[in-house]
């Protein structure tokens, strides 16, 4: 236990700000699960309806969660783009990508 006045403040403080926190990145984590089941149970049925919502909701709570502040905008950038990555694969899967070529090097002179 902290003994400082400045100390105690601060553990207040954090546990009040996790307390605040962990609704909305609960939600957001919850949220990106369901939208990956719910990808699972569109590759079965071909009904990609509920996948198109779940994943809105999903990116919806990703982006409230990071202009909280709660998870770090690129931590949210990072799992949108991996959800919609694994949404377009299973939506299209003959859609053969390229895979990212990084650019020549350039020349170099002797």
């Amino acid at each position: 236990m902290a003994n400082k006045a400045a100390a105690i403040k601060y553990l207040r403080q954090s546990q009040k700000r996790r307390m605040r926190n962990k609704p909305i990145r609960t939600y957001a984590r919850s949220s990106v699960r369901a939208a990956l089941d719910a990808i699972d149970d569109a590759l079965d049925t071909q009904e990609w309806n509920d996948a198109d919502t779940a994943i809105q909701q999903a990116v919806s709570a990703l982006d409230r969660a990071a202009q909280r502040g709660v998870i770090h905008a690129n931590t949210a950038a990072r799992k949108k783009s991996r959800l919609l990555r694994q949404y377009h694969v299973s939506r299209n899967p003959d859609d053969v990508r390229r895979p990212r070529m990084r650019p020549p090097a350039p020349a170099q002179t002797p």
